[in-house]
Order: C-alpha cells, then structure tokens, then sequence
C-alpha cells in the first residue's frame, strides 16, 4: 500500500499494527540501525510477538516508543499516527476536545497528547535568518484575553489595567520568503528585544521594524529602516505587513480554537504554529500532509514530556 498523503488515507494505513510499527521504527531509525535508546548499544535482539527489543547492553527491553513524545503512553501507535497528522497539518489548530471525539479518548488525554506533539514540533535553528543581505522583519505584539469575553467575575478578577497590563509580550523575527521564529520576551525594553534580534538575525541582513525606540541602535550592525506607523504603514520595501498577517493567523487559533491559553504554556502553542508558517509550501517548494508529518514523527525523538513536566505536578500520570 502506498504511503498516505490525506487523512483518510493515514486512517487506514495505520489501523494495520505492523504496518503502523514499521513506518515508526523506519522513521525513528532511519539507517536502519535500532539501537537502545537508553544505553545507546546497537547489540539487541528483537522479541516479534510483543515488538520488543531486548538489550543485551543495559540488560533491559525497549520498545519503539521509549525516549519519545510516545513514551510511558498505552495508547497504540494507530491512534498516535491519526493524532499527529490532525495536529499538524490543521492551519488553525485543533483543540483537545476535537482529538478527544475524533479518537474516542478523554479530554485530558487529548490535551496532554497536543502537548506532546507540540515539542515533536520545536525546532531550535542555529542557522540565522537575513544571510546574504536577505530582507527580515521584527515586530512584536501581546497575547492575553480580551475583557468583553470574560463573565463580568472574570474580569474584575483578572483585568487590572488598562492596554498591554496582564497580557504576555510575544517577539517574533520573519525573514520574507522563509522562516518565523518566534519567542516569549519579559518585556519591550531595549537589551531584550535587541539581544533576541542579534540571536537570530545575520549581521548585514536588510531588517524592518516599526517606530518602537527599543530597536535604536541596530543601524551599526544591520540595514535598518524604520515604518512609523503613525504615519504609513508601508514605504516601499519598509513595512512589517508580513508578520501582521502572521500575528492574524496566530491570534485567530489562539481566540477561536484553543480559547484560553495559560502564560506558562505559550512557547509551546508558538512553536505548533511557527512549524505550520514554516512548513506551509509555495508554488516552488510544494509540500503536501503526507510530507509535513514525516517530518514532525522524525523528530519525535528525544522529546519525551511527562505529565509532572507539562503541570507541574509532584506526580506523573500515565495515559
């Protein structure tokens, strides 16, 4: 059967187990050399009936999912698969509540599953954006609720102030034509958003912000130029129109899909959708569903988050 390019077709390609086991352990060891993920010995021997390796290193068993998103999880690879092809490939996200009545699992096991594909979705790029004089944008906004959905309790409680108070600040960095990075910053003062900046952005790189006095002083190491808002929004090649239109998309999955997102765990919804802008094709570079999981289920490794990790909790469940 050929592999699966639309969600119908995963649906049924996965329901076979050792079809789904196979493209797993293709994917988790791509040259074809399983080794145990806990000692890292490549001498093993392989227990068919239960799809068990045996490490004659550590003297333990393992299976395809020790030391990934799948660890310590009893549901079986079929249910896993349709899950990460719907989380990565929805344009506006999908909340836990769709993954719960689409695989017939709870609602906080769905959450917690989101959770665990999100970090398959992390990608920490050493590569900088802007090389050879490549144009790049620097913006920032807020994320946080809006006063007017809240129940009038609710907004007592947690609005104190006006504007930007009890709101999150979120930088992001885009260079045109390629990738987004994003980050959740302290705050807009100058050393934070400059320091996140020159992390991020080749020296020399043609960069475009808006008025805001935080990013004076980057003309010494890059080609500068500001839009003032006030008066224009765009002057030419000057503008940061391409992360507004990013900012839209986000704040539209975070309003209309997830609803309410606590602080601590934004960078982790950040991350879900800089993969998809990242990830989403062009007329030159088309990529299809098919293409876009491969490459999250190849990262699955060596991003194992627990329970306690993603709560908080001094208890770990297992799901």
């Amino acid at each position: 059967m050929k592999r699966p390019v639309t969600l119908t077709q995963a649906i049924i390609y996965f329901s076979d187990a050792t079809r789904a086991f196979e493209y797993a352990v293709e994917l988790r060891w791509p040259d074809g050399k399983v080794f145990c993920p806990r000692c890292g010995h490549d001498n093993h021997s392989f227990i068919s009936t239960r799809r068990h390796w045996f490490c004659k290193g550590c003297k333990k068993q393992f299976t395809v999912k020790v030391g990934t998103i799948f660890e310590d999880s009893a549901l079986g690879l079929d249910k896993w698969m349709t899950a990460v092809w719907m989380i990565v490939n929805a344009k506006n996200g999908i909340s836990s509540w769709e993954i719960h009545r689409a695989l017939g699992v709870t609602q906080k096991t769905a959450w917690f599953m989101l959770h665990r594909v999100r970090r398959a979705m992390s990608h920490n790029s050493i590569v900088k954006l802007g090389g050879d004089g490549g144009e790049v944008e620097a913006d920032e906004t807020f994320i946080g609720g809006k006063a007017r959905n809240m129940h009038l309790a609710a907004r007592k409680r947690r609005i104190t102030g006006t504007g930007t108070k009890d709101k999150t600040a979120v930088m992001g960095i885009l260079e045109r034509g390629g990738e987004v990075r994003l980050a959740v910053v302290p705050s807009r003062r100058k050393h934070v958003l400059q320091e996140e900046v020159k992390k991020h952005v080749s020296a020399g790189a043609a960069l475009y912000t808006d008025a805001l006095l935080s990013y004076d002083g980057l003309a010494t190491d890059y080609a500068h130029k500001v839009i003032d808002h006030a008066v224009a929004y765009v002057n030419g090649r000057v503008h940061t129109n391409g992360l507004e239109n990013f900012w839209s998309l986000l704040k539209r999955g975070l309003g209309g899909t997830y609803v309410n997102v606590e602080p601590f765990h934004l960078f982790r919804y950040l991350d879900e959708q800089s993969f998809r802008y990242n990830h989403r094709g062009n007329r030159s570079n088309p990529i299809n569903d098919g293409q876009r999981f491969n490459m999250v289920m190849s990262n699955i490794a060596g991003k194992r988050l627990t329970y306690s990790e993603l709560t908080g909790k001094l208890h770990q469940e297992v799901f």
